[in-house]
């Protein structure tokens, strides 16, 4: 699942925000492990091209709106920034507003004391000093706009757009322009993949798929030799791996042990952690992309630590491996079809295995999430649960599909896999999903 962690800083093209982990220190028993040089270079900011105008352009007209109103205010809308290309960094103490028309160039409004806060966009500017003067202007602006995108949801249903403040909304809508919800916009423009990009992804997956064995034969291999690994080394050792395989140093494995598996976003202590020993539920979350600027990889699975699994494991892994392959079936059947699920569709089919075996109250969260340039994306999530995602998947897209059961006190079970839609093809990526949790210390 990989956790939704701080967004460290703001990315050039569409979407590239690294999330660092939280921060820790190795413990002093673990092997010590060269600190990663980042390769990232530092982000372009191209500011808003003419390829960039002219896809943001093309959206609108699909979408019959007039225009997409930007608005930010001390850096409070990351998705403005993202699509205009623009850099966050530099005084950001007013507010500024953005119309990029279906046709024609942008037209922008600044306050006077701030008035280069949008030189990356091309256009007609003006400037304001007063509310007054700001609402006139604005209203200016805005002349003979009907229909207007803005980065806002109705009643907050997918905050991953929900950007706009309330009282501008009113103010827009003071102005006479109907507002439409960003949502499908941000989704197509942002979350959509090149094929080198997708390529990343599948490279990626295919080496956490390898980390997340590898780290479990070693979970296992010091059971046998009567010294159990701690949740930190094990970590370390998903770490070190990481480094030398070139993934981003920011990069986040998760570990948990027995009870700490039904903590969906647990993260091991700076120093030890539980101890993985003989009978212990062992749960790998490796969430990481190559460097520089891949394509996440977000791949969960679980182990057992002994010669064979208890009952009560296999029957509630069973019942979490279920709706994993129901929401796969049903993004293949939809698939051959020509026309793509919606993320709550995708939900609903994984909820209701769970909720028919009765454990409905256990699955606490949404059955996945859009996978781009930051692990948590903000494309189509498949969530009909935590938020309501009535957005269609799309072609040259990823996700994670992720349900779980979890017994406070007792255990978790979760199941991730990476699902992509190159040319609104089904791929999975990392393997298939888990048929059973394999016991590692079976003769």
């Amino acid at each position: 699942m990989g956790p939704g962690l701080l967004a460290a800083a703001l990315g050039a093209a569409l979407g590239q925000i690294p999330t660092p982990p939280p921060p820790e220190s190795a413990p002093a028993d673990a092997a010590a492990v060269p600190a990663p040089v980042p390769s990232e270079k530092p982000p372009v900011y191209e500011g808003l091209t003419p390829q960039r105008l002219a896809r943001i352009q093309g959206a609108l007209q699909r979408e019959k709106l007039d225009g997409w109103l930007f608005y930010d205010f001390r850096r409070s809308d990351e998705i403005a920034y993202r699509l205009l290309g623009l850099d966050p960094a530099g005084a950001r103490s007013r507010r500024w507003y953005c119309l990029v028309p279906a046709q024609g160039p942008p037209r922008k409004l600044l306050h006077a004391i701030e008035p280069r806060a949008l030189d990356g966009v091309p256009g007609t500017g003006a400037t304001y000093t007063s509310w007054r003067t700001r609402d006139r202007e604005l209203g200016a602006l805005l002349r003979g706009v009907r229909r207007v995108a803005m980065d806002y949801s109705p009643r907050n249903e997918i905050p991953t757009v929900a950007r706009v403040d309330g009282g501008t909304l009113e103010l827009v809508r003071s102005m006479g322009p109907e507002i439409v919800s960003s949502a499908e916009l941000v989704a197509g423009l942002e979350s959509t993949l090149s094929p080198e990009e997708l390529a990343s992804q599948a490279r990626a997956a295919e080496l956490l798929s390898a980390d997340l064995e590898a780290v479990a034969q070693e979970a296992a291999r010091r059971v046998r030799e009567n010294r159990p690994a701690t949740e930190r080394e094990l970590q370390e050792l998903a770490r070190a791996r990481w480094a030398e395989e070139g993934f981003d140093p920011e990069a986040w494995p998760g570990v948990a042990v027995d009870a700490h598996t039904a903590d969906p976003h647990y993260a091991p202590p700076t120093s030890g952690g539980a101890v993985a020993g003989r009978g212990s539920l062992l749960l790998l979350d490796f969430s990481a992309r190559l460097a520089p600027a891949g394509i996440y990889a977000d791949l969960t699975r679980v182990y057992f630590l002994g010669e064979s699994v208890p009952e009560d494991i296999q029957r509630i892994a069973g019942y979490v491996f279920q709706a994993r392959d129901a929401a796969l079936q049903l993004l293949r059947q939809r698939s051959e079809f020509g026309k793509l699920p919606t993320g709550a569709e995708v939900d609903a089919a994984a909820r209701n295995v769970i909720a028919k075996a009765g454990y409905a109250e256990r699955f606490l969260h949404r059955t996945g999430h859009s996978i781009d340039h930051h692990g948590h994306g903000d494309g189509v999530n498949n969530d009909d649960f935590e938020t309501r995602d009535l957005r269609r998947h799309l072609p040259e897209t990823c996700f994670s599909i992720e349900p779980g059961i979890y017994l406070a006190g007792r255990f978790g079970i979760r199941s991730e896999i990476d699902v992509c839609l190159p040319g609104g093809r089904v791929e999975l990526r990392g393997g298939p999903g888990q048929p059973a949790v394999p016991a590692l210390l079976a003769h």
